[in-house]
């Protein structure tokens, strides 16, 4: 055995282990909003108005819209990584898993606290799979990529896409209360203190299109601000 391979083993599977914990804990807080009833985040609002169009499950849709957001890559030349595709796949086998096992709740006493959980976990989870650097989420990779194409700062091109994402699925029927309030001002915060919690040491740094047009590194680029 050469040196440093076994530490860089053990690397590469606490990279793993953290990139599916985080998908799987943020497919259950996707899950928990929608139980919560309390409106939801830009992307599940669209991903619900469909859902209520189509018939699909609200996972199905995710699972399909994320496919399709990753097409939008080609022609921006983003480079998709395993993280990217695992995320395509495993949030909406997980939500719809976790819709299946909530019942609905109907009372204010169980559905707001289920919120202030559900986004809580959801910065937890943004944290541990951002942290094991193994791709973006197809949506994220749309922003970074308008980003560079266009010349925009990050922050205009990001609230544009949630701001036409959030109209649409409103349109559509897709739930916008005080949860998509209180995730927007809270995931920032939320996933900046999981990202310093959850920092894997020993990593090279990894040059970025982002960082080189002088604006933010890739974590900061796909958290509100």
């Amino acid at each position: 055995m050469t040196r440093g391979a076994g530490p860089r083993r053990g690397l590469l599977a606490r990279r793993l282990v953290q990139l599916y914990t985080g998908l799987v804990l943020y497919g259950v807080s996707m899950g928990l909003m929608v139980r919560a009833d309390l409106g939801l985040e830009p992307w599940s609002v669209l991903n619900q108005g469909i859902s209520r169009h189509t018939g699909l499950s609200i996972g199905t849709v995710t699972i399909v819209a994320g496919a399709l957001i990753l097409l939008l890559w080609i022609p921006m030349r983003q480079r998709p990584g395993l993280g990217t595709v695992s995320n395509v796949v495993i949030l909406g086998v997980v939500m719809d898993a976790t819709l299946a096992w909530l019942p609905e709740l109907h009372g204010l006493g169980a559905r707001i606290p289920l919120l202030a959980f559900a986004v809580l976990l959801n910065g937890a989870a943004t944290g541990l799979y951002i942290s094991a650097r193994f791709g973006p989420g197809p949506r994220d990779g749309l922003m970074t990529g308008l980003h560079v194409r266009t010349g925009r700062p990050v922050r205009l091109v990001r609230t544009c896409i949630e701001v036409a994402v959030l109209a649409a699925g409103f349109l559509l029927g897709g739930s916008v209360g005080a949860g998509t309030v209180v995730y927007a001002v809270a995931i920032g915060p939320l996933a900046q203190l999981f990202l310093r919690l959850f920092a894997i040491t020993g990593l090279p740094e990894q040059p970025s299109r982002v960082v080189a047009r002088g604006t933010a590194s890739p974590a900061r680029a796909i958290l509100p601000e």
